[in-house]
């Protein structure tokens, strides 16, 4: 059966299901899988996730789960990611599904370097990159899977499950062995599941992800969930199974779809009011189409755009509000101080008396959050955002 709410029910049902607060282990298992991206001006996408969920949290907090609990490991999901160990045995086709390309590209084209590679690693622990002579260029500056021979064959080698991160110095990946990363009750499962189980499995894992996602979502959404035809297909399977609920959005063409699990959030009343700062590869922001829709906010990561191209700035979060995006900032921290740079309104937003409070609070947050210091907002900033941040007691 299809359900038919309002965009405003729609609103406060993603509000509701991404900003309820909770643990850590609870925001994996509510989201079932976190992008990880490198660049760092106010803490990573990860961290950034967390601290809009996870009360308390700060920078790094993530890298003890992973890799001193072990209750999650760096995977290729949508992109590089952060997912529960739990998954190990059900990413199996993921695992399958990219080597092809890979052992193509450097594995099966440089089968001795991977070798020794591998041997080193038995015999030595954890390494990374750098533990290794071989430093000829190959790649392009700013390449995801690196620069050199060694690290291609290595991130290779990840992508598709030979080697895994067994922890990171200052971002840089130490890898290991997966049977010497992934806890043995995890490990040592042997899932007999066909393709098809699979790509009902991952794909119900992005509408997971999002809470309310359009299937026509942008294409990088659907990383290791099949084309098109599979996801269709599959989609119509887990609303039979009762795993996915279709929605329509009023009367518009708008057909999303929410886990079943999560229907009953619809009628559940919106969290505390908070200002919340977004990181650019949250997953409530996936689906840029599905936001614009739902909350009449065109969302742009322009960080790898030219500076005269960009419309906003480089590391631009959308803030939000109850249930909705009310401005977006940019902002740097250099060395201790927390620096904003720049500050947009939406449109038809009015300040109240309890969002600067919120806001306010917000900053303390978000300050502890990044270990800083202090704050500093500079001249360009709107005078109304100036005031409220200066008036906080230090």
């Amino acid at each position: 059966m299809t359900l038919h709410i309002s965009k405003e029910q729609a609103r406060r049902f993603l509000a509701t299901y991404h900003f309820t607060p909770g643990t850590l282990p609870e925001i994996f298992q509510r989201l079932g899988t976190v992008q990880y991206d490198p660049l760092n001006p106010v803490g990573r996408n990860a961290d950034l996730v967390l601290q809009a969920r996870v009360p308390g949290y700060q920078v790094d907090d993530w890298q003890k789960a992973a890799y001193t609990d072990r209750i999650i490991y760096d995977a290729w999901d949508k992109q590089a990611c952060l997912v529960p160990v739990s998954d190990w045995p059900l990413r199996a086709h993921t695992r399958e599904l990219f080597r092809p390309y890979h052992d193509q590209e450097i594995l099966q084209t440089d089968p001795e370097a991977a070798a020794t590679i591998l041997a080193t690693i038995d015999q030595q622990g954890p390494l990374s990159s750098l533990e290794f002579e071989d430093r000829t260029r190959i790649g392009e500056v700013g390449s995801w899977a690196g620069m050199t021979r060694t690290k291609r064959i290595l991130r290779s080698m990840w992508v598709s499950g030979i080697l895994l991160t067994h922890h990171r110095r200052g971002g840089r990946h130490y890898y290991d062995r997966p049977e010497r990363v992934i806890p043995a009750q995890y490990y040592n499962i042997a899932l007999e599941t066909d393709i098809e189980a699979y790509y009902r499995w991952i794909t119900a894992r992005r509408y997971q992800a999002v809470g309310l996602l359009r299937p026509n979502a942008e294409a990088a959404v659907w990383s290791a969930c099949g084309n098109s035809t599979i996801r269709k297909r599959v989609t119509a399977q887990l609303v039979e199974m009762g795993i996915l609920t279709p929605v329509r959005i009023e009367e518009k063409s708008w057909i999303y779809y929410m886990p079943s699990n999560a229907v009953h959030l619809l009628n559940a009343p919106l969290p505390d009011p908070r200002v919340i700062l977004l990181g650019p590869l949250d997953s409530f922001l996936w689906d840029r189409k599905g936001v614009q829709q739902l909350f009449d906010f065109d969302y742009l990561w322009e960080v790898y755009k030219p500076l005269e191209q960009r419309r906003w700035g480089y590391y631009v979060l959308p803030v939000f509000y109850q249930d909705r995006c009310i401005a977006r900032l940019d902002s740097r921290l250099i060395g201790k101080t927390w620096v904003i740079t720049r500050w947009w309104w939406e449109n038809a937003v009015t300040p109240t008396t309890d969002f600067l409070d919120a806001l306010r609070a917000a900053i303390v947050q978000f300050v502890h959050y990044l270990r800083a210091d202090a704050v500093q907002v500079e001249e360009g900033v709107d005078k109304l955002i100036r005031e409220n941040i200066y008036a906080i007691p230090h």
